[in-house]
């Protein structure tokens, strides 16, 4: 198999931000072009719409107190809006200091957070909380210097991977992401957690918590068990369809299970809107259902390209991102044939898409 080396493979999350979100059915030039990077260079047909289901909700950008000196920053999203590579993140206020969440996609997505932030609070920022290595939740570590940047060992293996390969010496222009006169620095995080993690904020006690694999192979929920919170990053997507780049589908899935079993209440996903155990059962159900119908299909010998295109996902066509199917099916098809690694197969993905985008147009 051609895989992808991990050093090029985070290469290509910068540039194009892994879990890139394309709106529904509006995708525009520049989401094309991003989307034929992630797709391996093509640009996969968007399936239609399934109106026997709505359409999900909007959401607005907004930093919203969910449990006391605890914030959510839930960007904004929904149908018709193209918030690509817009993650969410959150912060827990101490009595010294703020600990937050992962850092945003870019510099004016890391400004306008921290902006947010100091409308609430002036404390330093004493700790970074990385929830995975994908650019979308790393690429504004450096706006918050001196603190203590916290991640399981390999996500921080594929961070100091990217700031070794280099890159542009700044962010690169981009209308709503950078100016491009922002110099761009890659931090690698200080300290690693391969086991349960606890630190106090003042009254609030937080847990790390590595989940892996599951969306990724160096996955850290955090969890404030006294008020049922918990920031899963990108083992949740609300009304976003999941992304399997480099996931285990299947251990996703048992995660979302053990997730169920917690003392948690609210949950603030890496994409979408502020939901709890529900929305997270019915992005599992995703993943369930797909894994299902990708496998009747794999053992009938269908590609994984023609797989995607045959399979309707009902209420799950209408979600941000549904050609992202290619991918994820395309990813059960690794895990089914015994051959999934955490590298992300681009040759792969890119004959997969071309498959799909045959079977598609010949209908």
């Amino acid at each position: 198999m051609d895989l992808l080396s991990r050093r090029d493979a985070i290469g290509q999350v910068l540039r194009v931000g892994c879990g890139a979100l394309t709106a529904l059915a509006t995708r525009g030039p520049e989401a094309r072009a991003r989307d034929e990077e992630q797709f391996g260079g093509v640009d996969p047909v968007s399936p239609s719409p399934d109106p026997r289901f709505p359409k999900p909700p909007t959401w607005e950008t907004t930093l919203e107190e969910i449990a006391p000196n605890v914030y959510a920053y839930i960007q904004a999203g929904g149908p018709g809006r193209d918030n690509a590579s817009v993650a969410n993140a959150g912060i827990v206020v101490g009595d010294k200091g703020v600990a937050v969440i992962d850092t945003l996609t870019a510099p004016m997505h890391a400004a306008a957070f921290i902006a947010a932030v100091r409308r609430v609070t002036d404390k330093p920022f004493t700790h970074v909380y990385l929830t995975h290595h994908h650019a979308d939740h790393i690429n504004g570590t450096q706006y918050f210097d001196g603190a203590d940047v916290i991640s399981h060992p390999y996500c921080r293996d594929e961070i100091a991977k990217l700031a070794s390969a280099g890159g542009p010496a700044f962010w690169p222009k981009r209308a709503g992401w950078a100016d491009g006169t922002e110099p761009r620095r890659i931090v690698v995080p200080t300290t690693t957690v391969d086991g349960k993690m606890t630190h106090a904020f003042g009254s609030t006690m937080v847990e790390l918590l590595p989940m892996v694999p599951a969306h990724t192979y160096g996955d850290v929920v955090v969890h404030l068990p006294q008020h049922g919170v918990l920031f899963a990053g990108d083992i949740a997507f609300f009304y976003v369809a999941p992304w399997c780049q480099n996931a285990h589908p299947s251990k996703w899935i048992d995660v979302c299970g053990t997730i169920d079993r917690m003392n948690v209440k609210t949950i603030v996903a890496g994409h979408g809107p502020l939901g709890g155990k529900a929305e997270l059962a019915d992005m599992r159900d995703y993943l369930v259902l797909l894994r299902t119908e990708a496998r009747k299909r794999y053992d009938a010998k269908m590609t994984a390209g023609a797989a995607a295109a045959d399979i309707r996902m009902g209420k799950y066509d209408n979600w941000i991102g549904p050609e992202r199917i290619v991918l994820d099916v395309q990813r059960f098809y690794s895990e089914f044939a015994g051959t999934l690694t955490s590298d992300v197969d681009v040759a792969g993905i890119r004959r997969a898409t071309e498959e799909y985008n045959t079977a598609r147009n010949a209908r």
